[in-house]
């Protein structure tokens, strides 16, 4: 497996995986299918050039099958932070340390950054797997955000957690 910065070129397969990820799980993205659905590739290659924004890819026999964004924060008083978004592995590839990869991929990222301090994530309250793989990074919760998403009728719980490193 190989872990890579995601580049333009990849902004087609980026979007493959990122609808795959919102219509099997849209309970873990803040986002819809239907919102992304029609947005062309190029929105997600515009992304991966940024200087504050870092997206990475797991890739499987030149496949792409997981993906974790580190985005920091620019404004005066919050750049001591970044996020990390956007976390999905295809299922087929789950339980192999794909998710593990990838986050350890963020964490090395984030701390190379002069003057970052922390890392936030929001994770569905639910999602015991992906709760543990965080906090076996060191992540804590902080918080709960009540009805975080409301998906067909159905309220979704956030747990809000930071690493501080």
């Amino acid at each position: 497996m190989e872990i890579r910065l995601l580049l333009t070129d990849d902004a087609e397969i980026y979007k493959e995986i990122r609808l795959e990820g919102l219509k099997k799980n849209p309970e873990a993205f803040g986002s819809s299918y239907e919102e992304e659905a029609g947005r062309p590739p190029e929105v997600y290659g515009e992304r991966f050039k940024g200087d504050n924004s870092f997206h990475f890819g797991a890739f499987e026999k030149g496949k792409l099958i997981g993906v974790v964004s580190l985005v920091r924060e620019t404004g005066l008083k919050v750049n001591h932070r970044s996020n990390i978004y956007a976390m999905y592995v295809t299922e087929s590839s789950r339980q192999n340390g794909v998710g593990r990869r990838l986050v350890g991929k963020a964490v090395e990222k984030a701390r190379s950054w002069d003057g970052v301090e922390q890392i936030h994530l929001a994770v569905m309250s639910e999602n015991i797997p992906a709760k543990k793989l965080y906090a076996s990074f060191g992540f804590e919760v902080y918080g709960k955000e009540r009805h975080a998403l409301k998906i067909d009728g159905k309220y979704y719980d956030e747990d809000m957690m930071a690493l501080f490193l």
